[in-house]
């Protein structure tokens, strides 16, 4: 990238086919300058001008737009990090102890972990070397409480390793610097954030801080998803294990690439495809289960909660999908939930009405600036 004088951070956001790079002038406010995204990579219908084959071409693409909308010189670069294990729970540079503990952590995250992994190789190849941080998911879930964190497994399995960590923390943090800046008084009581995407997750907040997420040994875990199955049965995949004598690898690409939407559907991932498709009762199922699955699990953590004073939806369907939002509110007045139809279907900023006991949002969340601010942090 070209130099100039006005030094730049490079906030780099892989999904599990995705890429998203938006650069940071670095100075106070940080403001904005140019975003790239590069989607489908690596899949056999991605269109070639848009797309690339594997993460590597795909920064190469980003970077090539960021190159033609502005001449910011990155100082440092900042990648959102899904999984950081218990060790991890601050932003921080990236040195080589951090990579071994990340690739160790890379079979419980096949989803994202080794594209995060290929990016950073890739920049410690560029010139000039500009320093990297990691900012991690996990990492706003270290304050649950112990309860929050067990499973009901031999004790031995905790010295190993297994426990709910929860994931879509940069994206909470975000709402919760949201919700302080707006109304202080929302982030000081009772919220549940309802992070649907691609990936799908519900935590519960209190006085701004994690208590409990539906994520938890690995982002595969908790809500239905798009390609991801979410909670299942444990003796669901032993049996089919045994049945199909399919290998652990089979069994992982079936619930985290063939399941939720696209699997019950058998038509789509695309939550925006399946809404069209009023032909196709599959599609319908698939979109009912969804918002009950959701519904649920909102449910569940507000009891941990001892009730809830907000609810805010972000995320791709949490922002654009007023159907789903309606679906999931229905059946949740038993919590003092009411949204308002008209302000649903428009998108606005707050969906419920007057008289709700619990205010429901709609929050664009932005996750790029959270790992921005927090790599202007780190360099002091």
């Amino acid at each position: 990238m070209s130099s100039t004088t006005a030094p730049s951070i490079l906030a780099v956001n892989a999904g599990s086919s995705s890429l998203k790079v938006t650069l940071f002038e670095l100075q106070e406010g940080l403001p904005r300058r140019a975003t790239a995204t590069v989607d489908r990579i690596g899949l056999e219908n991605a269109t070639p001008s848009d797309s690339a084959a594997t993460f590597d071409d795909a920064l190469r693409v980003a970077l090539g737009k960021i190159e033609r909308q502005t001449s910011c010189h990155p100082v440092a670069v900042g990648h959102r990090v899904v999984h950081g294990g218990a060790e991890h729970s601050q932003p921080e540079r990236i040195t080589t102890a951090l990579l071994a503990d990340l690739r160790r952590l890379e079979p419980i995250d096949r989803t994202h972990m080794p594209q995060t992994l290929a990016l950073i190789d890739a920049f410690e190849r560029r010139q000039p070397p500009v320093e990297q941080f990691a900012c991690f998911d996990t990492a706003f879930h270290r304050t649950m409480p112990l309860v929050a964190q067990q499973y009901p497994l031999p004790r031995r399995t905790w010295s190993d390793g297994i426990r709910r960590y929860g994931f879509h923390g940069l994206s909470c943090e975000s709402i919760v610097e949201q919700l302080r800046a707006i109304q202080p008084s929302a982030t000081d009581g009772r919220v549940l954030i309802a992070h649907l995407g691609n990936g799908a997750s519900v935590t519960a907040v209190h006085r701004g801080h994690s208590v409990d997420t539906s994520m938890g040994f690995s982002p595969s875990g908790g809500l239905m998803m798009g390609t991801r199955s979410g909670d299942l049965d444990p003796s669901v995949v032993i049996h089919l294990a045994e049945t199909t004598g399919d290998s652990p690898d089979a069994l992982e690409r079936m619930v985290t690439q063939e399941s939720g939407l696209l699997g019950v559907s058998g038509i789509s991932s695309d939550m925006r495809e399946l809404l069209t498709r009023t032909d196709s009762s599959e599609a319908g199922e698939a979109v009912d289960l969804y918002c009950y699955v959701a519904r649920k699990h909102l449910g569940a953590l507000t009891a941990t909660l001892g009730g809830v004073d907000t609810i805010v939806f972000t995320g791709g369907i949490g922002e654009h999908a007023p159907r789903i939002r309606a679906g999931i509110c229905a059946g949740l007045e038993c919590l003092g939930v009411e949204i308002s139809l008209e302000r649903n279907a428009s998108d606005a900023p707050i969906i419920s009405q007057p008289r709700s006991r619990v205010v429901v949002r709609v929050m664009r969340t932005d996750e790029d600036h959270v790992i921005a601010t927090h790599v202007r942090r780190l360099l002091g």
